[in-house]
């Protein structure tokens, strides 16, 4: 067992001797001038090469950060899955059975784009329902085809959510005006009567909401940022022109 120890300190001692003498041949040569340059650049490469892996190591952090986020998006994606399975399972019979699906053509104008909305609410409904017309989300390249000293600082998201807000008004509206009279309480068949006195000759036939119905069915503000997205609208041809005149807005739709 002593032999063995002996040889092991041996070995070791033999390879610090062995460090010791390639570290004084290292240091003769660093004083050599022929190979200062070539230590020069083996240092300059050194750096190069330590600054790559630095930024390796954060790419790799934030891949990593990247995928911990999908596996969570995937993770919530799925309990959502499963719970509308669940729901559509589950469907109490009392409920309207949905006889018409939303129907949106991929590669039609869009101002020829239309949601139909229509469901069934009694077995023997009096009229059709009819489709309710919306306006179309901005695609990104409509976005940026708008110039600049228009939508100054809005961007992509807050124009798209405006008009869900107007969609949200249009859709609350209509939907009202298609209700049967007898199924109205007092406050609908108000509203219902004031959408009839807000129609002119210049709104016959044509889908509009004016300021008294974002009020209402919205929580937009009727400021100078209102009328800064209508005139973007407007240009993307999603609205033609209004009437504005003793505060009223009438937004009409293409």
């Amino acid at each position: 067992m002593a032999g063995a120890e002996l040889e092991d300190l041996c070995c070791h001692i033999n390879e610090k001797i062995s460090h010791v003498k390639k570290i004084l041949q290292l240091k003769n040569i660093g004083h050599d001038p022929a190979l200062k340059t070539v230590f020069q650049k083996i240092r300059n490469e050194m750096t190069l090469l330590n600054d790559l892996l630095n930024k390796l190591e954060l790419e790799i952090q934030y891949q990593e950060h990247v995928r911990n986020s999908l596996r969570e998006l995937q993770e919530s994606l799925d309990g959502d899955y499963k719970e509308i399975y669940n729901l559509k399972k589950n469907i109490p019979p009392h409920l309207p059975k949905v006889v018409q699906s939303c129907v949106v053509e991929p590669n039609a104008n869009p101002e020829e784009q239309v949601k139909i909305t229509a469901s069934e609410h009694s077995k023997k409904p009096s009229k059709e329902q009819k489709p309710i017309k919306e306006i179309l989300l901005l695609t990104s390249d409509e976005f940026d085809n708008v110039p600049g000293y228009m939508k100054s600082r809005l961007t992509y998201c807050q124009i798209n959510d405006f008009i869900k807000e107007i969609n949200k008004a249009v859709a609350s509206k209509y939907r009202i005006l298609n209700l049967p009279k007898k199924t109205m309480n007092s406050s609908i068949r108000n509203l219902y009567h004031r959408f009839i006195e807000d129609e002119t000759k210049d709104t016959k036939g044509q889908y509009f909401v004016v300021e008294a119905d974002i009020k209402e069915f919205t929580n937009l503000k009727v400021d100078k940022r209102f009328h800064v997205i209508l005139n973007i609208l407007r240009h993307c041809r999603r609205l033609s022109e209004g009437l504005m005149s003793g505060g009223r807005i009438d937004t009409y739709f293409r």
